[in-house]
């Protein structure tokens, strides 16, 4: 529950710094067993829910919102929408998280210097189905005043979505489709 708290109110994103700075708060030994990331989720999502209220669903309907326009933008590049925007549990300084696909990558930098749209690189490892780590090229950019990452995939890895850092299993990957239902107030992603 600490660690869902931190993660709520510090706009920390990161589990493993959340539960260690959790233990550390309520004096537990780090190097003891700590929830996985999965409980901390799910603690996160009884907090914002009773905290968060009408305000939090508010501000989840503007970030699913821009996440639908920019992906309308980048249609060509079959975008996926993907983490806390997705799964229910973003805060007003979560990144939208956007998987696009291209051979080559450098299709979609291009497609944004075309229109006029900045952007900065950055790089994230991550776990891979056969347990190594692969590196993953991020495209960073702003719209409606809010963090848009554009994690960049060749066209194979549409197929297979990542494992997701939470839960182990592939990662949830909402097209389109799915997010129009969201923004309509459709349901939640399953």
């Amino acid at each position: 529950a600490e660690a869902a708290r931190i993660m709520a109110t510090e706009s920390q994103r990161n589990f493993r710094v959340a539960k260690q700075k959790a233990a550390a708060r309520i004096g537990v030994n780090s190097r003891l067993a700590l929830p996985s990331n999965q409980e901390v989720e799910d603690a996160l999502r009884a907090y914002q829910g009773f905290f968060g209220g009408e305000h939090h669903d508010q501000q989840l309907q503007e970030l699913r919102s821009t996440a639908l326009r920019v992906m309308r933008g980048l249609e060509t590049f079959k975008p996926r929408l993907v983490g806390p925007v997705l799964e229910g549990t973003a805060d007003r300084h979560s990144r939208i998280c956007l998987h696009v696909f291209s051979d080559p990558a450098e299709a979609v930098a291009l497609d944004l210097l075309e229109r006029g749209l900045d952007y900065r690189q950055e790089e994230r490892t991550i776990r891979w189905h056969d347990g190594s780590h692969r590196r993953i090229a991020l495209l960073v950019t702003e719209a409606d005043g809010r963090s848009i990452e554009l994690a960049l995939f060749g066209s194979k890895d549409l197929r297979q979505a990542p494992p997701c850092p939470v839960s182990g299993h592939p990662q949830k990957r909402a097209p389109i489709t799915e997010v129009e239902c969201l923004v309509a107030g459709q349901g939640e992603p399953v």
